[in-house]
């Protein structure tokens, strides 16, 4: 590895940044970027790494997007805590199950939000009635959401953000921006539970992780910045490019 690609490795964590604050995928371009740059590390090692900056980017977004739009903290702790715990089991396992198991159903399920999407126009652009207070049916919907998808975050990690979002629109009956607060939330969660399962197998590179870290926090602001002030229709496109183009980047590895 020489500076060229480290430069490069940086410049795509910050575009990784803004695409994870707007919808999530960042690591569609976060991990191809480490993986080029070197070549010869394990893929469990770069996904490791990779949560460095996503977990710390997401956290950032997630500040512009809380002073927004506050969350009750009624919600919020359990879908924290479920993704936190989920997200450390599916680390646990990122291991031991080769990741290409489950890349037929990946695609299968991009293809299906990106139709789902494509073929609902107002879905997730305008907000619709909000499902009444934290009652006990909602909490358990949205932390058996986090639960889901933080196992899924820790196991292979792609499009964890966009698989939360096209979720917690459903669950939230609100736009993309609405339910972007809970988003990362539940995404900080799972990036945390997954971080701490790595770190301790010792398949993070630190200092690495924590240059990225600031390019990926820069990109999370400038994107959290675009999606509150061009709303949700910008989100929804955004969304459709970043779905197909991982199922097309899954179809053709």
């Amino acid at each position: 590895m020489n500076i060229t690609h480290i430069v490069i490795l940086l410049v795509f964590a910050c575009l990784a940044g803004w695409v994870d604050s707007i919808v999530g995928g960042g690591g569609l371009v976060q991990l191809p970027a480490f993986l080029l740059a070197f070549p010869g590390i394990p893929p469990v090692v770069a996904i490791g790494t990779g949560k460095v900056p996503s977990l710390l980017g997401t956290a950032s977004a997630a500040v512009k997007y809380l002073r927004n739009s506050p969350v009750r903290m009624a919600l919020a702790l359990p879908v924290a805590l479920a993704a936190f715990l989920f997200g450390g089991v599916g680390a646990g396992f990122a291991s031991l199950i080769p990741t290409h198991v489950f890349r037929p159903v990946i695609i299968a399920v991009l293809i299906g939000v990106a139709a789902f999407v494509a073929l609902r126009p107002g879905f997730g652009t305008r907000e619709g009635t909000s499902r009444a207070g934290d009652s006990a049916s909602k909490v358990v919907l949205i932390t058996a959401i986090a639960a889901a998808i933080g196992l899924y975050d820790g196991l292979i990690g792609s499009g964890t953000g966009t698989f939360l979002a096209v979720a917690m629109v459903w669950a939230l009956r609100t736009d993309y921006v609405g339910c972007a607060p809970m988003v990362k939330v539940a995404n900080i969660g799972s990036n945390a539970g997954a971080l701490v399962v790595f770190a301790y197998q010792g398949h993070v590179l630190w200092i690495l992780g924590l240059g990225m870290a600031l390019c990926n926090v820069l990109g999370a602001q400038i994107g959290a910045s675009m999606a509150l002030r061009l709303g949700a229709g910008f989100v929804r496109r955004v969304l459709l490019v970043v779905v197909l183009a991982m199922a097309t980047r899954l179809a053709f590895q």
